[in-house]
């Protein structure tokens, strides 16, 4: 569950840039955020979160 919170924080932390930056205009924002909504309720939600989860394994795996 923390590393689901975690990558929804960083995507909203990355859309308002964007969106400040001018290079994402709102219409676009709402237009991603319903696709996360749709694809959350889809059939391909469990391999989306799978892949998230083993990437995320991964990423902790690896010692600098």
């Amino acid at each position: 569950m923390a590393i689901s919170i975690s990558v929804v924080v960083l995507l909203v932390i990355l859309t308002v840039i964007f969106l400040r930056s001018g290079k994402l205009k709102f219409s676009h924002a709402v237009v991603c955020g319903l696709l996360g909504f749709y694809l959350a309720s889809s059939s391909l939600a469990p391999d989306i979160h799978n892949g998230l989860s083993g990437a995320a394994d991964v990423v902790s795996s690896v010692r600098p």
